[in-house]
């Protein structure tokens, strides 16, 4: 792989571990399976902050046969110009020939129009040597106009090459309702995320290793509804009590 810019953090395009010890969601990783299956172009995974979502994608992409690239954003990558370098440098992992054409057009030193990077980016996908995944990880902190744009033009002229995944704490505004009509969309949201019973019990006694007793666990199930940040803070507390009941 070519040498990352010196400019550019390295870890940002690294894909997460994921969690060893965990509640398997095999329900979830086979709704995506489909959706991929089916030639859906995007899967979007939209929940508030503690749900899982990026454990959800981690799980799935575990057993997925094909390359991946993936970006974790920050605020910083706002600004678009940032933003398609960034976007360029994780294609480009996947295959040194991806992202040139984005690269050659922010090196000109004026960003190009939206229409003419999504051009570029369609132009460079369709010479992928095989399909693969990207994955924008916390993509609710990008709300400038061109990069939602440019996405929007790519999402209605997506090559078979690429299967887009969005994590997300809000829907981005982009034409959701469109692919979804077309049979064009994947979704994972909070009331999918959040842990059953079943679930809650794994969590606590097998995860957390605790021991609670059948009315415990569905106490804290029905005070957290399912919440898996809020499940895990309250394991973390009964760790060091004496009395878990309270």
């Amino acid at each position: 792989y070519p040498v990352m810019p010196p400019n550019l953090l390295a870890t940002k395009l690294h894909q997460p571990a994921l969690p060893p010890r965990r509640v398997h969601r095999a329900a979830l990783a086979q709704r995506l399976d489909e959706g991929l299956q089916a030639g859906h172009c995007l899967s979007l995974i939209s929940a508030p902050a503690g749900f899982g979502k990026t454990t959800c994608v981690l799980e799935w992409l575990a057993a997925l046969p094909r390359p991946t690239a993936w970006l974790s954003l920050d605020s910083a990558d706002n600004d678009p110009a940032r933003f398609f370098t960034y976007l360029a440098a994780a294609l480009n992992k996947v295959d040194p020939s991806l992202g040139r054409d984005i690269e050659g057009a922010l090196q000109s030193g004026q960003l190009p129009a939206p229409e003419a990077i999504a051009a570029a980016l369609v132009n460079d996908l369709l010479q992928a040597p095989q399909p693969f995944v990207l994955i924008l990880d916390d993509f609710h902190l990008i709300q400038e106009s061109a990069v939602l744009r440019t996405f929007e033009t790519l999402l209605a002229n997506l090559p078979p090459q690429l299967h887009l995944v969005i994590i997300t704490r809000e829907d981005p505004q982009l034409p959701l309702a469109r692919l979804r009509a077309h049979n064009r969309l994947t979704e994972i949201r909070a009331a999918d995320l959040r842990f059953s019973g079943v679930d809650t019990t794994a969590f606590l006694n097998e995860v957390m290793g605790l021991s609670l007793t059948l009315d415990e666990v569905v106490e804290l199930e029905n005070r957290t509804e399912g919440w898996i940040v809020g499940l895990q803070l309250a394991g973390l507390s009964m760790r060091g009590g004496s009395d878990p009941a309270a």
